[in-house]
């Protein structure tokens, strides 16, 4: 039987521990083959999910576990990289952080929809695809970013804030254009998700960091449980993410801001444990990325024409968009964080599947954005490597390297 076919049952078994081998095990071999090629590693696992994917080997097909998997991963990765950003280094960025992140929100978006109306393509359909090009998926450039201890670069800080703002730009403005599918729009409704998101956001990233230092250092000693202090972490990051998906944002920010108000307070013991959850779980997160993307509907030259359109526009509309935003702080790091802000990852793929099932994109649009997706993720790391090139000797390294695939 062939393997794609025998994991597309949901109730078999064998369907955890299949999955576990294959993604794992050929995501981790993927890294190494790149890291010994002098790549980022990063790379090679989203290309391990192209490649054992349905649409060139078939060992695997997304499934249920595999979502879960991905975005457990996501989520601990954006909580790890929180724990090595203090709060109040954040906020002295927090101007150009906005201005950065709104650029590459305009810019994206006008360009993406666009490229679709001189193709011809429906209204919404094309305000679809500026949609799709709006929101940076972080976790991406935080992996890269922490594998080499960049993280505490100022051009560093502003791409984490710019991208926690960008989700609440994005989500106003997936927000809208679904409304408009639909055929009616509450703009009373869309602006306040806007400033509860918002609101939730700069609450916890403000006071959060001294609340916990407050908190924990009473609250661990009197826990009987074992590893108590990284207990409370989990419960702190379980629990702001879910506030952060009812104040309308993504799972991922609320992780990140948990990480970032425990920063100042827990002990490197809980650093380490946060990092071996991450090491197991960051994999399917990028070979899930990999798993979706679907060749076969490239087999029409149009659409290939189409997607490398879309795909410049892409890289072209966050570098020029973000990296203007941060102009006024020199050249390299406007170079850097214009960088930074390039991948979209799973954001794009959200918007896309929304369109799709809302039935006003069609399948080689879905198929362009999923593809304009997963190649910024792929172009970033190497991208970011050269942006990045002498940091580690000018910068303030981080504390730890974290090391990801």
């Amino acid at each position: 039987m062939a393997p794609a076919a025998f994991l597309l049952s949901e109730s078999n078994p064998a369907l955890i521990p299949l999955s576990l081998l294959v993604v794992f095990g050929s995501a981790k071999l993927m890294a190494e083959v790149f890291e010994r090629l002098g790549q980022p590693g990063i790379v090679g696992q989203i290309l391990a999910g192209i490649l054992i994917g349905p649409h060139v080997l078939g060992w695997m097909a997304p499934n249920q576990v595999l979502t879960v998997l991905s975005d457990l991963g996501v989520m601990f990765l954006l909580f790890r990289v929180g724990l090595e950003v203090k709060s109040s280094e954040l906020m002295k960025v927090g101007g150009t952080a906005t201005v950065v992140a709104t650029a590459g929100v305009v810019l994206p978006f006008f360009l993406g929809w666009g490229i679709m109306a001189l193709w011809g393509a429906p209204g919404i359909e094309a305000i679809f695809t500026g949609a799709a090009m709006v929101a940076t998926s972080v976790g991406i450039t935080a992996e890269v970013l922490a594998s080499k201890g960049l993280l505490t670069e100022r051009a560093s800080r502003i791409i984490l804030g710019a991208a926690v703002i960008d989700d609440v730009l994005g989500l106003l403005v997936l927000g809208l254009v679904s409304s408009m599918a639909r055929g009616s729009v509450n703009l009373l409704e869309l602006f306040l998700t806007a400033a509860i998101a918002l609101a939730f956001a700069i609450i916890v990233a403000r006071w959060g960091s001294r609340a916990m230092v407050r908190v924990v250092p009473r609250v661990s000693p009197r826990l009987n449980v074992s590893e108590a202090e990284f207990t409370l972490a989990l419960g702190l990051l379980f629990g702001l993410s879910l506030l952060a998906v009812y104040a309308g944002v993504a799972a991922i920010v609320g992780a990140f801001l948990a990480g970032m108000a425990l920063s100042e307070t827990v002990e490197q013991r809980v650093r380490d444990l946060s990092s071996g959850v991450t090491e197991l779980l960051v994999p399917f997160f990028l070979a899930g990325l990999g798993l979706h993307l679907d060749l076969t509907v490239f087999a029409n030259r149009g659409t290939v024409l189409l997607a490398v359109l879309i795909l410049a526009a892409a890289i072209i509309s966050k570098f020029i968009g973000c990296g203007l935003g941060a102009l006024p702080l020199g050249r390299t790091d406007a170079i850097r964080v214009g960088v930074g802000m390039i991948p979209r990852g799973e954001v794009g793929m959200v918007v896309a599947q929304i369109g799709l099932g809302l039935g006003v994109i069609a399948q080689s649009v879905y198929g362009t954005i999923v593809f304009m997706s997963v190649a910024t993720t792929l172009i970033a790391p190497p991208l970011l490597t050269w942006a990045y090139r002498g940091a580690a000797k000018r910068g303030e390294p981080a504390e730890e390297v974290i090391r990801i695939g």
